[in-house]
């Protein structure tokens, strides 16, 4: 996995499914995301790490780039107008940014209660509890919860407006390349999506990986996507210049 890299390795962990974790990604570096055995969810949110009410905005980064979901070329956007995380590879090519993340009350009435107590690390997560944990580790808290990315799982509409999850979007060793466009808080949960219509809970295992990255070009696919990209990268630095 790290042989194909495009930058230097930095560090690497696996993280199970149905877990949570979180992790400072520093600018000029990477965060690969893996789908190990396919079908995969990992549920992110995003955060300047100098000033964490500065997150990502999700009705800013799909209306600027005119998209419903995420893939290569695209960015987040925080709600300031500049740019957390650019996806700079992707060989999944759809991610969903308008679902949300399961609840506690979704799992049970799902999946039944597989408490700590009685499962321990088999118990069953669901991703807004997960992420809770994650950003309480940095001072945030229900208030700083926003709409998160679904990376890995594709949601459509029906002719009728309803949405659909599409099965088998994912494949096994497919991966979404994250480059950090300042320091930026991630935290991550490995929950099934809130419409997965498995009937059993089946989170997949997923690889994270850090690289470092080669500074960003004139000609790099993100910044030349459009010409809205092209003003946020020009936010972004005169932000980090100050």
């Amino acid at each position: 996995m790290t042989s194909l890299l495009p930058g230097p390795l930095l560090w690497e962990e696996e993280l199970p499914p149905g877990a949570h974790t979180s992790l400072v990604l520093r600018r000029g570096t990477v965060l690969r995301l893996t789908d190990l055995e396919g079908g995969a969810n990992v549920s992110a949110l995003f955060f300047n790490h100098e000033d964490r009410l500065e997150r990502y905005n999700m009705p800013d980064t799909l209306k600027a780039q005119h998209t419903f979901h995420l893939t290569r070329g695209n960015v987040c956007y925080s709600d300031m107008g500049r740019i957390l995380v650019s996806i700079v590879e992707d060989t999944c090519g759809w991610h969903d940014t308008v679902c949300g993340v399961s609840h506690a009350s979704d799992i049970t009435e799902r999946y039944g209660e597989h408490r700590f107590q009685e499962y321990r690390n088999a118990m069953y997560r669901n991703g807004r509890d997960s992420l809770l944990v994650e950003i309480g580790k940095h001072g945030l808290g229900k208030r700083d919860m926003h709409a998160n990315v679904n990376f890995f799982s594709k949601v459509c509409a029906g002719e009728d407006g309803t949405l659909q999850f599409a099965q088998g979007n994912s494949h096994a060793g497919d991966h979404v390349d994250l480059r950090a466009e300042m320091n930026v808080l991630v935290a991550l949960s490995s929950a099934p999506h809130p419409l997965d219509p498995s009937p059993v809970y089946a989170a997949k295992r997923v690889m994270l990986t850090v690289y470092r990255a080669a500074p960003v070009a004139a000609d790099d696919v993100c910044r030349l996507s459009c010409e809205q990209n092209a003003r946020g990268f020009i936010n972004t630095e005169r932000y980090l210049s100050a």
